[in-house]
């Protein structure tokens, strides 16, 4: 079923291209539109000029957590688990983990990811796991909207359905209604990260002025020196010139009516403080992620920091369910290779030690109310 002949290659990738895209500069953020073509670039530019956007979607990938598979049988589960932890993952890779971080870092970045299960040139075994870029390949329902067919863009820009897509992973986190395409979770914050951007730009500039004092000399000749005021003011400026290239301390000395001022020393840079913090809460909020992950050192209660962990926990087990699909797809398509056909779970690792605490809570109190319950109906 899966079997595919290449004469030349081990195995070939089905969903890669071989043109590849530009990156963007951060002016995009300024002429942003959620219809362009140039949405990817746009997110991609976002991540990059924004440092905590960025540290909070890799925050979110590593408290996502690991997995294993468990099935009834002990040989089969020890099989699974063994190829979930030594297949290849795109060029230097190795191991499932490395698939599902990259594969969730596009998801969260752009609503939707797509990968590949590498079959070696015989068809009988699962070669390597491939995360497909997304200026790769093009998704369409043209008959159905429940039959989403995948195509890869040539050079040319021709669209090419995939010759084997059932060993196409693709996810979608929150789609619209009646689009195949998720919605990434920086949407809606182009706007205001690039008032961030102009705040901490203009702080910039402002502080390369006033920060890097300039000075302002003026001379102002008297009657009697109008005739020689070119000659005179040429003078201090070569000698002002030469005081300021000392490295020791050196004296200006002039005679007539001159002035020294520090240019800008009457202006204050505008504190900036309370709009960053503002807009940075409106990142937070759209990310979901609690302040004190990314080190920001906002004020709160415990029961707030509290509440906010199990916000955060509720988020990634949203996330787990999207990947469990892919992950569920990768095994099968192992197990059927083999002619395994085995019923598995895939079991995540508990988020913290918060979880196991309360998970051995609720066991102890299921286990006294058991008790009084058994207690109850002997009496």
């Amino acid at each position: 079923m899966f079997k595919k002949k290449n004469k030349n290659n081990d195995f070939c990738v089905q969903t890669v291209s071989d043109g590849k895209y530009s990156v963007h500069p951060f002016s995009d953020l300024r002429n942003y539109s959620p219809i362009t073509p140039y949405e990817k670039h746009l997110y991609k530019s976002l991540r990059e000029a924004v440092p905590i956007i960025d540290a909070a979607i890799y925050k979110i990938i590593r408290l996502v957590g690991g997995f294993k598979a468990e099935c009834g049988d002990i040989r089969v589960e020890n099989m699974l688990n063994s190829f979930l932890k030594n297949v290849r993952v795109n060029s230097c890779q190795t191991g499932i983990e490395s698939f599902v971080s990259s594969y969730l870092e596009q998801l969260l970045t752009y609503g939707t990811a797509v990968g590949e299960v590498v079959l070696d040139s015989s068809g009988n075994e699962v070669a390597a796991l491939y995360n497909a870029s997304l200026d790769d390949v093009e998704l369409s329902a043209e008959n159905s909207p429940f039959d989403v067919r995948i195509f890869t863009i040539s050079d040319s820009g021709e669209h090419i359905p995939v010759k084997y897509p059932e060993l196409v992973l693709c996810s979608a986190i929150m789609p619209e209604a009646s689009n195949i395409y998720g919605t990434s979770i920086l949407k809606g914050l182009p706007f205001v990260s690039d008032i961030l951007l102009k705040i901490l730009n203009a702080t910039g500039t402002n502080w390369e002025r006033i920060g890097n004092i300039r000075f302002a000399v003026t001379y102002k000749p008297s009657d009697s020196d109008r005739g020689f005021s070119k000659e005179r003011a040429m003078q201090i400026a070569s000698e002002w010139s030469k005081a300021m290239k000392s490295r020791e301390p050196k004296d200006f000395v002039s005679v007539g009516d001159v002035s020294i001022k520090v240019i800008g020393a009457d202006n204050q840079i505008p504190d900036s403080q309370v709009p960053v913090r503002q807009i940075l809460e409106q990142i937070v909020a759209k990310l979901s992620i609690p302040p004190f992950l990314l080190g920001l050192s906002w004020s709160s209660t415990e029961k707030m920091s509290s509440q906010q962990a199990d916000i955060l926990t509720s988020e990634l087990e949203y996330y787990r369910r999207v990947l469990e699909t892919a992950i569920r797809k990768i095994c099968s398509i192992y197990l059927k290779i083999h002619g395994i056909n085995r019923n598995f779970d895939i079991v995540w690792d508990n988020i913290n030690l918060q979880d196991e605490v309360e998970l051995a809570k609720a066991r102890l109190y299921s286990a006294q109310a058991e008790e009084i319950e058994t207690r109850n109906r002997k009496g």
